[in-house]
């Protein structure tokens, strides 16, 4: 863990959520397990595995050293969650971590949970995704499945969207949506509909059409959504949901996965649709292997001539 180690003794607190290390994208060998998150003021290291009790030793104190180091006299807030065989393990390494508490991010607010569960409420490599978004939704209603806590709807209305329709199953991860318009002072413009997208065509095509639809769905979740098996029943979708000229950003955050099953998918699904491009990652992300990184592509319905 020593490339882990080495980030924290120069890391600083910043303003926003990020990453600062990415032991999943393999350019640090023998520290493929761990990562470091800043969810301000908390640090959030996480390992994919056990965690030995000297390496909580070891990581607790080098988290100490630097928190003395950038903020003297202000205490350390630090979450150790381990992952194993689909299970977490949260556990507080220092401070006082609430239950929630909130993070920016471009100038939005987010609410976010450390302590339950893997999601945390925002999912930080997905941030220029939020920023081709914000950049991309004026005067454009907008389609947000798989919304979760619906940042891409607060990105898309600090944008200029005119409406957004966010659609997700779970209403409980919608009213942590609800929460993040209020914080950002979005009254009005957004719809919240829990619904299953596969049983809800007829109600999502008539609300259209979108200017631009977002999918980012889990890659596999029993019950809702399997990648290798239902994004084909989403992709062909597209031609019905979109104006012309409107957009598409398709997301997959499966490392088995390669990106030209995508690619090959609008071409066989929604032939009617132009390819534009891939959309890069947070630098902080930076993988070995693009295909197994977050794959984030952008296509487009062909404006009217």
């Amino acid at each position: 863990m020593q490339a882990l180690l080495d980030t924290i003794a120069t890391a600083l607190m910043p303003n926003d959520a990020q990453r600062l290390f990415h032991g999943r994208g393999g350019r640090f060998p023998g520290c493929e397990a761990w990562t470091l998150d800043a969810f301000p003021p908390v640090w959030l290291v996480t390992k994919f595995g056990d965690a030995s009790a000297d390496e909580v030793t070891t990581l607790t104190e080098a988290l100490q050293q630097r928190q003395a180091q950038i903020a003297p006299g202000q205490p350390l807030n630090a979450v150790l969650q381990t992952r194993h065989e689909g299970r977490s393990t949260t556990t507080v390494l220092a401070g006082a971590v609430p239950d929630s508490h909130v993070v920016t991010e471009d100038g939005a607010q987010y609410r976010i949970n450390l302590l339950r569960g893997q999601n945390h409420g925002l999912f930080l490599d997905m941030a220029e995704g939020r920023r081709w978004v914000r950049s991309h939704a004026k005067g454009h209603k907008v389609l947000n499945l798989f919304a979760y806590t619906c940042a891409f709807s607060v990105a898309a209305l600090q944008g200029g969207a005119k409406e957004v329709v966010n659609l997700d199953m779970a209403q409980g991860t919608l009213t942590t949506g609800q929460q993040n318009h209020q914080l950002n002072g979005f009254t009005s413009g957004a719809k919240f509909l829990a619904h299953d997208l596969f049983s809800s065509w007829g109600k999502v095509t008539r609300m259209g059409p979108y200017g631009l639809v977002i999918a980012d769905p889990p890659s596999y979740q029993k019950g809702s959504f399997v990648a290798n098996k239902d994004y084909a029943r989403l992709v062909r979708r597209l031609p019905d949901l979109l104006r012309p000229g409107g957009h598409a950003l398709l997301c997959l955050n499966a490392p088995e996965i390669p990106e030209q099953f995508l690619r090959d998918m609008l071409a066989e699904q929604a032939p009617e649709l132009q390819l534009l491009q891939r959309l890069n990652n947070p630098a902080t992300f930076a993988d070995v292997s693009p295909d197994r990184a977050l794959k984030v592509l952008i296509a487009r319905m062909p404006p009217l001539p």
